[in-house]
């Protein structure tokens, strides 16, 4: 089950952190890079993000979330993020199918990954998403921002 998360309570960002920091070190790992901001996020940096979340929610437990941020007709997707005990059971696709159903007035999705995590990016081209740019961060990390037209 899909619902909006008040990440303003402290317990909402709590359990969010608490898929946040394994899905990122999973990213980490990927692209071998340990300095990804979002793994020194903390619940009070998650309360204060001005990002709108919504939880997948199995049992009351939460086992993914995608915060976005909506301006004029775009939306951008911050964080799509699954514990991984989770991966590879849909859960992505199924907060990103809940994001784009639920569109009003939104003309263009973005969203940026790093360029060496490829299950992610190979994630947003399958669901139709083009390439935009990348942006070096780095010696040792690239972004690649992704764009959809809806």
């Amino acid at each position: 089950m899909i619902r909006k998360i008040d990440i303003t309570r402290p317990k909402c960002a709590e359990e969010v952190l608490n898929v946040q920091i394994p899905s990122y070190k999973v990213e980490a790992e990927i692209t071998d890079f340990y300095d990804i901001p979002p793994l020194k996020d903390t619940v009070e940096k998650l309360q204060l993000c001005g990002e709108t979340f919504y939880g997948y929610y199995i049992s009351d437990e939460l086992c993914g979330a995608v915060s976005i941020k909506v301006e004029n007709d775009v939306m951008d997707i911050h964080r799509l993020i699954v514990h991984p005990k989770y991966f590879r059971k849909g859960i992505a696709q199924m907060l990103l199918d809940f994001i784009e159903s639920n569109l009003e007035d939104i003309e263009t999705i973005i969203v940026s990954t790093g360029s060496k995590n490829i299950p992610a990016v190979n994630f947003y081209e399958k669901n139709g998403f083009s390439k935009i740019g990348e942006t070096r961060v780095n010696d040792r990390l690239s972004l690649t921002a992704f764009k959809k037209e809806i």
